[in-house]
């Protein structure tokens, strides 16, 4: 145990953590490398790979995303703000590769080869994205004749344009949601509110219109026609797991889902757990959610507040969008469960999101009681 009385980073950083979102997140990744071992063998044997294959795999993104999430949480609001930066630009600078040199996967260019390792730049990009919004809004709150409002709407654009090019519109629908809900607590005018609700939905429209593969998710979702195997086979892995679930290594119908390591793993766990295991990963979620929100409530530094509600509010849409597909709620859409599904990418950008969630809201009592010193002497508290 680190003793109050010790000073130096590590017991800084012991004592002024939120244990209560650094518990939830290694929380979030046992419950995924646990269900790992449900879901993952049968896909890796249809592969003609070794059993484990995808178990071990879970188990090595392990190491990097944790460390990568605990690295992240000692740096100070200043330097999460530099880190961001340099991670959105090489993120769209690699997402504009993979538009040209990437992996085509299921008709989308969203992957970067690096070896034997394949990245998806825009998993990064998103914790980054949030970041800098968050800057240019408070920014222009706390200086109006600053454009940081236009600027966030620029780049905001330039995002959306590069997701809309692989096409990628799951990813599209997360980062205008998250964007959009940030600028709204920026003080958003109704005029705006009104031109951007115009623009989704010229933009869903067009979507439908233009993009084969979207109408094809659309219409199979609406209609119940086509190939569906994947959606009803979830489903019918969730009716089977019951309340309590078939017990560990039971299941049966997870065997033939094809992602069930990944965007379906949900399923697994309600096949195997039951339904009272999905609802507690459910709560889990809703915590980190409400945490972040109530945090950034309470945060007087606009910056703070906006980069903290808009990163927990990307991953509960996601988690919804998810949990959402697997309950046949939503059209079918390739969105991993954050720090639950198989995948590389996924993991260790979820952890960077971890981490600067973790650095955002650590308590700095040097900086309160400075303030409460100014307050005392009349001074007034400063503006942040």
């Amino acid at each position: 145990m680190v003793s109050r009385a010790e000073r130096g980073p590590v017991a800084d950083w012991f004592w002024t953590i939120d244990r209560f979102f650094l518990a939830t997140f290694i929380l979030l990744m046992g419950i995924g490398f646990m269900l790992s071992f449900a879901a993952s063998p049968a896909v890796a044997e249809r592969l003609g790979l070794d059993s484990f294959h995808f178990v071990k795999r879970q188990g090595f993104f392990l190491i990097p995303a944790i460390v990568t999430m605990i690295g992240i949480s000692f740096l100070s609001p200043r330097q999460v703000r530099r880190a961001a930066i340099i991670l959105l630009l090489v993120s769209l600078a690699m997402m504009i590769l993979a538009l040209f040199f990437g992996q085509e996967v299921k008709g989308s260019r969203r992957w970067i080869s690096l070896g034997s390792l394949s990245i998806q730049p825009s998993e990064f990009m998103k914790p980054a994205f949030v970041i800098v919004c968050a800057w240019l809004f408070s920014e222009h709150q706390r200086q109006p004749e600053i454009p940081g409002n236009l600027f966030a709407i620029l780049l905001f654009g330039i995002v959306a344009a590069l997701l809309v090019a692989q096409p990628d519109l799951g990813q599209t629908i997360l980062t205008s949601a998250v964007w959009g809900g940030m600028f709204f607590m920026a003080g958003m005018p109704w005029l705006w509110i009104i031109v951007l609700a115009g623009l989704a939905v010229f933009g869903l429209g067009a979507a439908y219109t233009l993009l084969p593969h979207v109408a094809g998710r659309i219409d199979r979702f609406m209609t119940g026609e086509g190939d569906t195997f994947q959606v009803d086979t979830a489903r019918e892995a969730i009716i089977r797991g019951d309340w309590f679930g078939k017990g560990p290594g039971e299941g049966v119908v997870k065997r033939i889902i094809p992602d069930s390591h990944t965007d379906f793993i949900f399923s697994v766990a309600a096949e195997e757990f039951g339904i009272i295991f999905c609802m507690v990963i459910v709560a889990v979620f809703a915590f980190l959610v409400m945490r972040g929100l109530s945090h950034a409530y309470r945060e007087r530094n606009d910056f703070n507040r906006f980069a903290v509600a808009g990163l927990v509010i990307q991953i509960g849409i996601q988690s919804m969008i998810n949990i959402g597909v697997n309950l046949e709620l939503l059209p079918a859409k390739g969105m991993t469960l954050p720090l639950i599904s198989y995948g590389g990418s996924s993991m260790v950008a979820i952890a960077v999101t971890a981490g600067f969630i973790l650095a955002l809201t650590r308590h700095r009592p040097e900086k309160r009681a400075a303030e409460r010193s100014l307050f005392r002497s009349g001074v007034g508290v400063p503006a942040h």
